[in-house]
């Protein structure tokens, strides 16, 4: 009874701190939305009722992304509240084969399914509607991966994310920890991935515009993949050779081929997702990571098990999540604590730019329709399209 009390004063506190609102495709992002995953008249239900099982996409539970991070907070939740946990890994990265690994988790009794990424939009598709009495909670799936036509079931709930935000604060800090030549890697240009970029080049463009700049560089390209490879690498060697300090490496494992040309010429990366200055920096350069542009993803997976083991699970909507204080460690998107913070910009100066998006002193654009450049008023950005 304990546990179930303090489980669900957890629940109160957190879910007080949730934005929501959905995908409007408003060009400015609002920060002012709350998510409210509790219903009253439903009544917490024991434990023993549920197991839960996440899916990977097509990576894996060691990514140091999206995957890892999902498993990481279902395996902390689980095993804090006694509830049956496992993951399924798909054969491959196909529609097909995410559907069975489903269908697998749904067969051997698990009831609550949680998916990290956009790739689960089709199985989704296939399974929700099908099983009404199984919980489906989606991380970064929206509208336009499930389809616009595609009406939400009460048994599924997606959660998406202002990643232009995050990249916006990722930048701007960039610039004002001195750095002038810049890049942004992304992987393939779905939209959240497009989302990233616009708001880093939003953000250099208002930190160099702040300090009078114009010298300022983004190189902006995709790999068109969201893994590593020699040619990708070969062609960011030939940006930081050029003269690039830093790239923004946005996009599941394509870090790798960033750090490992960073590494020759002792330059620097921006994570995503996560903090990834431990994987980067360890696998690379000490100290290579100059900060990682994230979403709390750790964050929405518990609150919302929280509320599905509260018998208060809100189902039916796409919550997008951004900023829902002007305290930077109770948002959903952020810049990472390891950020390499000096005297030109400090952690101070980063809770004074929070504060002032949180309140809509500055707004950044989510219009996925422009160009990269459309966002330059005093830098210059070099689009070079996709790589591969």
């Amino acid at each position: 009874m304990k546990k179930l009390l303090s489980l669900i004063l957890v629940l109160a506190m957190v879910m007080a701190l949730v934005a929501c609102g959905g995908n409007t495709g408003d060009n400015n992002s609002n920060n002012n939305n709350n998510n409210n995953n509790q219903q009253e008249d439903n009544q917490p239900v024991d434990n023993k009722d549920f197991k839960v099982a996440m899916v990977t996409d097509y990576g894996d539970i060691t990514d140091q992304s999206f995957n890892q991070t999902t498993y990481e907070a279902c395996q902390a939740f689980c095993t804090e509240n006694s509830l049956e946990f496992t993951y399924f890994k798909p054969a491959s990265d196909s529609d097909e084969d995410r559907i069975a690994s489903i269908e697998q988790a749904i067969d051997e009794g698990y009831n609550v399914i949680v998916m990290p990424g956009y790739a689960f939009g089709k199985a989704i598709k296939e399974t929700a509607g099908d099983n009404p009495d199984v919980t489906f909670i989606a991380l970064d799936v929206s509208q336009g991966d499930l389809g616009d036509d595609y009406v939400v079931p009460s048994n599924l709930y997606c959660a998406v994310y202002q990643e232009e935000l995050c990249g916006y604060m990722a930048g701007y800090a960039a610039v004002k920890l001195g750095y002038k030549k810049l890049g942004f890697l992304g992987g393939m240009a779905v939209p959240a991935v497009v989302r990233y970029g616009y708001g880093f080049v939003q953000g250099v463009d208002a930190a160099a515009a702040e300090m009078g700049l114009t010298d300022v560089e983004v190189k902006y390209c995709y790999g068109n993949q969201f893994y590593g490879d020699a040619d990708i690498t070969a062609f960011m060697d030939t940006w930081y050779q050029a003269g690039t300090e830093v790239v923004f490496a946005c996009g599941g494992g394509i870090f790798t081929s960033a750090g490992e040309a960073a590494a020759k010429v002792n330059a620097k990366v921006i994570g995503v997702d996560v903090d990834q200055a431990a994987i980067i920096d360890g696998m690379f350069t000490a100290g290579m990571t100059v900060t990682s542009a994230m979403k709390g993803l750790a964050a929405t997976v518990k609150t919302t098990l929280a509320a599905v083991v509260a018998g208060a699970f809100n189902g039916g909507k796409i919550d997008t999540l951004g900023l829902v204080s002007d305290n930077p460690d109770e948002n959903y998107v952020q810049i990472a604590p390891s950020t390499q913070f000096n005297d030109s910009f400090t952690a101070d100066d980063y809770k004074a730019l929070v504060a002032a998006m949180h309140a809509g002193t500055i707004t950044v654009s989510n219009d996925i329709t422009k160009s990269a450049a459309d966002f330059a008023t005093v830098i210059t950005v070099v689009d070079q399209g996709n790589i591969k």
